[in-house]
């Protein structure tokens, strides 16, 4: 029992106050100083923008009929989305031949067929190791964003208290913003109030499907990624 609740102290005496105050002077433990945000980044923004974006467009023109609609929305872009006029012209011709419709891949499919390599959160095969992120096909070169980190995102002036009680899926960013990637209980409930507040009429302006065991972007997997901070144990994602 007082081993537990030793555990508990740990994890939770760096937010409060009084404790901080009074180990001001100590060695950080919990954070990195670099100079430079940009010399923080494994991987250049370039080539994060491009890569999300070649599988975003593969996500929505495999789900294409079901997506053309938000187009009509979209007149000055719609010119910009030359495939996927090219895609709903092929869905026409199939329609008005009545045979049968797009075949749709799931999105794991969809993020192997553009990117060479499949992702998907899983029990570990290690005792007390938990859920765990695991490459379930294909080959991941060095250097490639495999997923992303889902969540509430709180700025620093932002409460989250209560949030981050007994929830180790609260990531701290570079810059001090916090992400709540927990998929459970209050930290649920917030997002999902979020999400359905800036909904945009029919449109959500968020993905809800990562709360789920059916996530709509095969990426959204990152907050179960296990990447060990100790000098003893290289990490395997950064």
């Amino acid at each position: 029992m007082l081993r537990g609740l030793r555990r508990r102290w740990d994890s939770y005496k760096y937010r409060f106050v009084p404790w901080l105050a009074l180990n001001l002077h100590r060695k950080r433990r919990t954070l990195r100083y670099v100079p430079e945000s940009s010399q923080d980044k494994i991987i250049s923004d370039e080539d994060v923008f491009e890569t999300l974006l070649k599988i975003f467009k593969a996500l929505f023109i495999n789900d294409f009929s079901r997506q053309a609609h938000i187009l009509a929305f979209l007149p000055e872009i719609k010119h910009k989305y030359l495939e996927l006029l090219t895609v709903e012209q092929k869905l026409s011709k199939v329609h008005s031949c009545n045979h049968l419709s797009q075949h749709v891949f799931s999105p794991e499919e969809v993020l192997f067929n553009t990117l060479g390599f499949m992702v998907s959160r899983d029990r570990s095969s290690l005792v007390s190791a938990g859920t765990g992120v695991f490459v379930t096909k294909g080959f991941v070169p060095k250097g490639t964003v495999v997923s992303m980190y889902p969540g509430t995102v709180y700025r620093k002036h932002e409460p989250i208290f209560f949030q981050s009680l007994g929830n180790p899926f609260i990531f701290r960013c570079i810059d001090g913003v916090l992400i709540d990637g927990n998929d459970k209980g209050l930290s649920r409930s917030v997002y999902r109030s979020c999400c359905r507040r800036d909904q945009l009429g029919p449109f959500q302006m968020s993905d809800e499907s990562w709360l789920t065991a059916a996530p709509q972007n095969p990426l959204a997997v990152g907050q179960y990624v296990n990447n060990c901070s100790h000098a003893s144990c290289g990490a395997s994602c950064l």
